[in-house]
């Protein structure tokens, strides 16, 4: 694989996740959750050939609580 593969690949890695952090964001919105620090580990980035990870960041204990809820709720739903 030539450099310019490989950056490619590296490129198309980074969007994916940036892609990925966007629909998390959305679905999160549409149930009433927002994770303020949501957002692709920068240091999984760094170098060559990257791998990025996505950072859920922190929340505060309100965020955690509707969390919870939602992934309940959501359990409940499939369990029936």
């Amino acid at each position: 694989m030539t450099a310019t593969e490989r950056r490619r690949a590296a490129a198309g890695r980074v969007r994916v996740a940036e892609d990925a952090v966007e629909r998390l964001r959305d679905g999160l919105a549409r149930v009433g959750v927002k994770l303020p620090s949501l957002r692709i580990d920068p240091v999984s980035c760094a170098g060559n050939e990257p791998s990025p990870l996505v950072d859920l960041g922190c929340c505060n204990l309100d965020t955690a609580q509707r969390l919870s809820e939602v992934l309940e709720e959501n359990a409940a739903d499939h369990d029936r």
